[in-house]
């Protein structure tokens, strides 16, 4: 039987040449999967506009979010707390494959619906106190390929990947301390991006 799942490497590549990891493993699911979570995702997931409190003012932004976890975790950012809705099966599944393939183990998650390359996010670290420190963050990209950026707070160096319809990148260790990562804008993508950010919440 054909399997559903790409040919995963045991050594993934670290992209950051220092102060952190953020191991890329490329395309972790055949396209016939990628698609079928791609359409589940954008039509079944309960999206709303995200939120942010910004010099005393409320902003809605244009990308969308949900936050799922495996009890209904309060998180807090940009001065806004969400509460996690439970895992559906298929989201399950998802955090599953991303234990699987890195070792690591994951209570929540973030998504963040981009319907196309103008929508894009900020450089950031997330640093937030509910996170596990210095815990791994397990990034998986579903529909449009979009470049993602780092750079470094002190030297100021940047690192540049596509992050590809189906692929799994991870930031763990000390990545947070040294980096900041962002989605910038784009004109050249017209289709939407569907990105799972599992993570983990202490409490």
């Amino acid at each position: 039987m054909e399997s559903l799942f790409e040919e995963i490497s045991d050594d993934p590549i670290n992209i950051l040449p220092h102060d952190g990891t953020a191991h890329y493993y490329g395309k972790v699911f055949l396209k016939e999967k990628s698609d079928f979570y791609y359409h589940y995702l954008l039509n079944q997931i309960p999206w709303e506009h995200d939120e942010a409190v910004i010099f005393g003012k409320l902003i809605l932004t244009k990308r969308k979010v949900a936050w799922f976890g495996e009890k209904a975790f309060e998180y807090t950012y940009s001065n806004r707390t969400k509460y996690a809705k439970f895992w559906t099966p298929e989201l399950l599944e998802l955090k599953q494959k991303c234990e699987e393939v890195t070792g690591e183990t994951y209570n929540s998650c973030l998504l963040n619906l981009y319907h196309d390359g103008n929508e894009g996010m900020a450089y950031h670290s997330d640093g937030e106190t509910d996170l596990k420190k210095h815990g791994a963050i397990a990034s998986l990209t579903f529909g449009a390929e979009r470049k993602f950026l780092f750079k470094h707070k002190t030297t100021k160096e940047k690192v540049e990947i596509f992050l590809e319809n189906g692929s799994l990148l991870v930031m763990k260790g000390t990545t947070q301390d040294h980096w900041l990562h962002r989605l910038p804008p784009t004109t050249k993508v017209k289709t939407p991006r569907v990105n799972l950010t599992f993570r983990t919440i202490e409490e």
